[in-house]
């Protein structure tokens, strides 16, 4: 019986042919934490009277939710992480490296085949480079610092074929939301979202992070796509190890497949307080806002700032607005500073902030008021995501944000676009 891509990479990393829902034991190839959540697994690992961590090179810490330190609770938890990471010899990204998700796949030790653990929920956005990637607890990423190793149940996989070409003023963000808002925040609930289709192929890998990023949203365990030659070309920019792609067999069994046609699909935004509260731009336009947050792991990319950039240029943001925007690693920062990409945004208006995940885990950094709206290229919209139980998270592309930020309320954002 064939096997889809996840299957396989199970069967690799376990020395035995898996299928959805056997239990595997699986060697990892990399194990991240961040800074909400490797203390708890610093502690774990303690107690669990760990005393080195099963291999250095694969093992990485990053300071990104609370960076820099907005008090000094957060930053005796910092100084745990760096103590423990200089103690065991792994690598740490400290403040101002960027968001974990940006970091761990620029370091070239994530691609094709990969098993790859993280104590963050969106670490399913490493599947955009067909590796099997997924989020766990704290306790759970203790074990596997010490054994190299965790049990896996083997998810069924979901999958979507998405045909067509997106129209102009409508990307990732916009095709994610919409399938998320068609199969509900629990509808691939412990599955692997498999996208593909022409739709999939033509989006840039930027797009395809976008993509397996949300997954965690309709209750994946992980959103995974095939490589290809834009993939590899991605990775190529940072490592020089070969990888072998993962594809699924054609009589795989798939637990759902689902088709869409994208070629008339319109901007979207997925409004308070669920992600999968979603509906076009139309239903939402003209709602006032009065903050908009352009960056995230979703949508910090250099094509997302990009996208900004070309609506904001020569232009003026709304004056009861606050733009902030957050680049999702340094390398970016710095390519968008040489594209000139960053002084378009700040003559704009904008509020650049330290590469990071403030803003949207609502840790500092852009917290609202009570009652006002915000509308951001986050991933999450729950009630108090933002630091403020009483803000109001709409969901929307880095262009619907931008355009947003120019008027003052939601807009869509093909009005601005040549």
């Amino acid at each position: 019986m064939g096997q889809t891509i996840i299957e396989k990479i199970l069967s690799s990393h376990s020395g035995q042919e898996a299928y959805a829902n056997d239990i595997v034991v699986a060697r990892v190839d990399f194990v991240m934490g961040q800074d909400g959540t490797s203390p708890l697994a610093i502690r774990a690992f303690q107690e669990m009277e760990g005393t080195r961590v099963f291999d250095p090179e694969r093992v990485a810490f990053v300071i990104d939710h609370s960076a820099p330190s907005p008090n000094e609770g957060v930053s005796a938890l910092h100084q745990l992480m760096r103590q423990f990471a200089r103690e065991k010899g792994i690598h740490l990204y400290d403040i101002g490296e960027g968001v974990c998700h940006q970091v761990v796949p620029e370091s070239g030790r994530v691609g094709p085949g990969t098993l790859v653990i993280g104590a963050d929920s969106h670490t399913c956005t490493y599947g955009a480079l067909n590796a099997f990637s997924t989020g766990v607890g704290s306790t759970d990423l203790a074990g596997a610092l010490i054994s190299g190793q965790m049990w896996f149940k083997v998810p069924e996989t979901f999958k979507f074929v998405c045909h067509g070409t997106l129209p102009r003023g409508v990307y990732a963000k916009d095709l994610i939301l919409y399938l998320i808002g068609d199969v509900t925040a629990d509808g691939a609930t412990y599955m692997a979202a498999e996208y593909t289709g022409e739709a999939i192929a033509n989006l840039s890998m930027d797009g395809r992070f976008t993509m397996a990023n949300m997954a965690i949203e309709m209750g994946a365990k992980a959103g995974i796509m095939e490589a290809d030659e834009k993939t590899f070309a991605w990775l190529a920019q940072f490592t020089r190890r070969q990888f072998i792609s993962v594809s699924s067999d054609p009589d795989a069994r798939y637990a759902q497949i689902k088709e869409y046609d994208v070629s008339n699909l319109e901007p979207q935004v997925a409004r308070p307080h669920r992600v999968d509260n979603v509906c076009p731009v139309a239903e939402v336009a003209g709602t006032p806002i009065q903050q908009a947050v352009i960056g995230t792991c979703t949508n910090g990319r250099l094509e997302d700032l990009r996208i900004a950039a070309q609506i904001l240029a020569g232009r003026r943001i709304h004056r009861d607005v606050r733009l902030i925007v957050a680049p999702a690693s340094k390398r970016i920062y710095l390519q968008a500073m040489q594209e000139g990409v960053i002084q378009t945004l700040v003559e704009s208006g904008a509020a650049i902030v330290t590469p990071g995940c403030g803003p949207c885990v609502g840790t500092h950094n852009g917290v609202p008021s009570d009652g006002e709206n915000v509308i951001s290229t986050a991933n999450r919209n729950f009630k108090g995501r933002m630091g403020n139980s009483k803000a109001f998270i709409y969901l929307a592309s880095p262009a619907t944000v931008a355009a947003s930020a120019l008027t003052g309320r939601i807009t869509d954002p093909r009005e601005f676009l040549c």
